[in-house]
């Protein structure tokens, strides 16, 4: 018999492999100051595009008084103990309610984590008899509560119609035999690509399948829709959602989530998400914070029509000067490059030292190997000034990493 821990001296992992060279910089690097359009990156300024802050709510004066007088007013560990037992108040059914007719929904429940919540959400949802269908693109809180079903699950190619139909057919046929239903899962945005799921075309699907639809809208609450409830708003099939899913820590800048749908399905989630019923209740001063943030999003349109002046500017820009964001429809805005892990680290380390820009940095195995995938999130609190400067940094970074620049740097970093 092997010791348990000889896996870990003996294989790191794909990205663990690369820490003595990584840690701190490249992964796990220390932003510091309030969070905004510039902060501080290892002593210098620089224009940050890695925060998820859409709507610039996180530094907001009205925002951080509101979280300033809910922590003086009940500190930061009211309520003790799971809402099931000690830890529910009125404040947290006023945030459902609210929650819950802001995305057109009959009912909501407010979750701890979004990670947490859409791994426990998924559980509750399948028993062994029941079938899952999603994304190959899935995010990973997805990927690890479809890792707990004990029944059938198959993936579809990512956001493609043909293989969608295909294994609805084998899913349906499956549960047929066993009895058992089909949850079909589906992000509202990718948060890697920015591309929304294919809602429209799934809602419609079931009318020949016979499913339900899960859909987490993580980067879609607050960015997209008329009013912001998403991207089922988007694309004029909110009803058609079984199940929404929406973090705060997004478009809200805080902690927590919060799951919506009929009354019937989320009384019973809330009975049987085993995170929620054993875990500590959200702190009141984080469901204040949150009322608030909902109530600016409802109200101040013109912090997503900020987001979506910077958002144009920054895409088109980018297309403009010919760069690949491949086919983004949301504000996540991807740049794709051609290169080898040594030289992406290269071209982010030029990138932050010498001309100012901190984006995250996105290489083999979450993408292909061989390609590059610098990552930006637009914010209501970006300039135009920030937007034009950031155009010029990826032109000269690219004319560099084309010209074998950083792969030079990278041998003789290797060599060194």
């Amino acid at each position: 018999m092997r010791d348990l821990f000889s896996k870990i001296y003996r294989d790191k992992g794909p990205l663990g492999k690369w820490a003595d060279q990584a840690e701190g910089y490249f992964v796990f690097p220390k932003l510091e100051g309030q969070i905004s359009n510039r902060m501080k990156f290892q002593g210098r300024e620089v224009i940050t595009w890695s925060v998820n802050d859409y709507l610039g709510l996180a530094n907001h004066p009205e925002v951080r008084k509101a979280d300033e007088e809910a922590v003086k007013k009940y500190g930061s560990a009211y309520p003790m103990g799971a809402r099931m037992m000690s830890g529910h108040t009125d404040l947290h059914e006023k945030l459902q309610d609210e929650l819950a007719k802001f995305v057109k929904k009959e009912a909501a429940y407010v979750l701890n984590f979004g990670y947490q919540g859409i791994l426990s959400t998924i559980d509750a949802l399948v028993g062994k008899d029941d079938v899952i269908v999603y994304d190959v693109d899935a995010h990973a809180c997805i990927i690890d509560g479809v890792r707990l079903h004990l029944g059938k699950r198959f993936t579809y190619k990512h956001n493609d119609l043909d293989s969608i139909e295909l294994n609805l057919a084998r899913a349906e046929k499956i549960a047929q035999q066993t009895g058992g239903g089909v949850l079909f899962i589906s992000e509202g945005v990718f948060g890697m690509r920015g591309e929304q799921g294919k809602l429209k075309e799934i809602v419609e699907l079931k009318e020949k399948y016979n499913f339900r639809l899960l859909v987490d809208d993580a980067h879609g609450f607050g960015t997209l829709g008329e009013t912001g409830a998403g991207a089922g708003e988007e694309q004029g099939v909110q009803d058609g959602i079984d199940v929404y899913f929406a973090t705060f820590a997004k478009s809200m800048a805080s902690t927590g989530a919060f799951i919506a749908g009929d009354k019937e399905i989320i009384d019973y989630l809330k009975y049987n998400m085993r995170s929620q019923m054993f875990a500590k209740s959200l702190q009141m001063s984080l469901v204040e914070g949150a009322l608030k943030r909902l109530e600016m999003i409802k109200t101040m349109p013109e912090l997503k029509n900020k987001l979506w002046e910077n958002v144009n500017a920054l895409q088109g820009g980018l297309k403009e000067r010919g760069f690949d964001i491949g086919t983004t429809t949301s504000c996540v805005t991807p740049v794709y490059l051609k290169g080898s892990i040594p030289e992406a680290m290269a071209l982010v380390k030029d990138l932050r030292e010498n001309y100012g820009i901190f984006c995250s940095i996105v290489v083999y195995p979450v993408i292909p190997k061989g390609l590059i995938l610098l990552r930006m999130i637009p914010t209501s609190t970006h300039t135009m000034a920030d937007i034009q400067e950031t155009l010029e940094a990826f032109s000269a970074i690219r004319e560099k990493l084309e010209k074998g620049i950083y792969k030079r740097i990278a041998k003789e970093v290797m060599k060194g």
